[in-house]
């Protein structure tokens, strides 16, 4: 059986990863040049994690990833007015978790892949055909890829979903924010920081810091913004909208270079995740967002789930009702959890702000740090 499969991020390496060790033959193509570098910190744990261990590269995580000792909320001086013990998380996902960049996390799936797996970066998908025997996917370059299953994995704003289900817009629901992320090397900045999550205790709009082994401060900013179009310019944005927030951020925004991830904060909905041969996973099935957390393991975990769901069938057919509903009824939570967490995340409010705060400080107390861990990084879920 042959598998070709759109997107080589979190959930496409993750999906090449699982076909191939059950004995698929696997082509990924993915639009960039190569392994993107750019992409924020996440806490990777929940669903994700037994299909880590079962690509065997927890101990991967490990060590690309990072221990993050507390996350303090800072005014405009870089005092802390609330701080998470970052130790409630892991108490809540079970101890497996890790806080790791997502290009990090690529990194350790992709060197998880098979070496059979034929990986073509610089290539796009730019129409497909199917029959009931098969998909064609035509490439940009003319050349027509023939499987027996189409995956896309292409995130957010899916090419192959736009081929094989339809425009964008029927299914994109944009959440009022964006965000943006990139890192810069300034020892002075870095001394101040020190080994901590920092994130501005502000509304509307919040800077995210965490200082990186090798040095560098890797820096998000996220605000509010009814408008879901995108800036001309992100950096121009980014300086002009959150220079007024003190400490730290006037001097790292001075260093923001040209080049960021930038994007808007969404959720995809779907009534359906395949058609005929056609599957998607990952972002581009159901984007939870960044305010619901954990689509990179949803993601992965939604790989290994179709994987083995294509092991027990003996039609694709079937397979893909199976794996849908086993992954579909979690999806849905994170994405509620995701649209609830717009009035928290960055809050709107002075009695949004205020409420965080206290929840957060009510977490030092014994017996109420589980439930407000849980109220911030969700549930980390049973097994899909």
């Amino acid at each position: 059986m042959k598998a070709v499969i759109c997107g080589a991020g979190i959930s496409g390496l993750s999906s090449a990863a699982f076909l191939a060790r059950g004995g698929w033959d696997v082509v990924v193509v993915e639009q960039s040049e190569g392994p993107r570098p750019l992409g924020y910190m996440i806490d990777f744990f929940g669903p994700g994690w037994r299909a880590a261990a079962s690509l065997g590269i927890v101990p991967r995580l490990h060590e690309l990833g990072y221990r993050v000792r507390q996350v303090d909320y800072v005014d405009r001086k870089g005092r802390a007015r609330a701080t998470l013990p970052f130790s409630g998380f892991a108490q809540v996902a079970g101890g497996g978790l890790v806080s790791i960049l997502r290009p990090d996390l690529e990194r350790a799936i992709r060197e998880a892949v098979p070496p059979g797996v034929e990986l073509q970066y610089g290539r796009t998908v730019v129409s497909v055909g199917q029959s009931r025997e098969s998909v064609a996917v035509t490439l940009d370059d003319g050349e027509v890829l023939e499987a027996h299953l189409l995956i896309g994995a292409d995130g957010i704003h899916s090419v192959t979903r736009e081929l094989a289900f339809g425009p964008e817009d029927e299914f994109f629901r944009y959440l009022g924010f964006q965000v943006g992320s990139y890192s810069f090397s300034d020892p002075e900045l870095a001394a101040r920081l020190g080994n901590r999550f920092a994130i501005t205790d502000t509304r509307n709009e919040a800077m995210f810091f965490y200082l990186l082994r090798d040095g560098r401060i890797t820096a998000m900013a996220v605000h509010r913004t009814d408008s879901p179009g995108l800036p001309e310019d992100p950096r121009a944005l980014l300086r002009s909208r959150y220079g007024g927030l003190g400490w730290i951020c006037p001097t790292a925004l001075e260093q923001c270079p040209r080049d960021i991830y930038y994007d808007q904060v969404a959720q995809i909905r779907m009534p359906r995740w395949h058609t005929g041969r056609v599957v998607l996973v990952g972002d581009s099935a159901a984007a939870v967002s960044l305010l619901a957390g954990q689509g990179a393991s949803l993601g992965m975990a939604a790989a290994g789930v179709l994987a083995e769901e294509l092991g027990r069938h003996s039609t694709i057919s079937r397979a893909l009702e199976s794996f849908e509903a086993r992954v579909r009824p979690a999806v849905l939570e994170h994405q509620k959890a995701g649209a609830a967490a717009a009035q928290w995340f960055v809050p709107g409010t002075r009695r949004a702000a205020f409420a965080r705060r206290t929840a957060i400080r009510l977490a030092g107390i014994p017996g109420m740090k589980r439930v407000i861990s849980s109220a911030v990084i969700g549930k980390s879920g049973a097994a899909l």
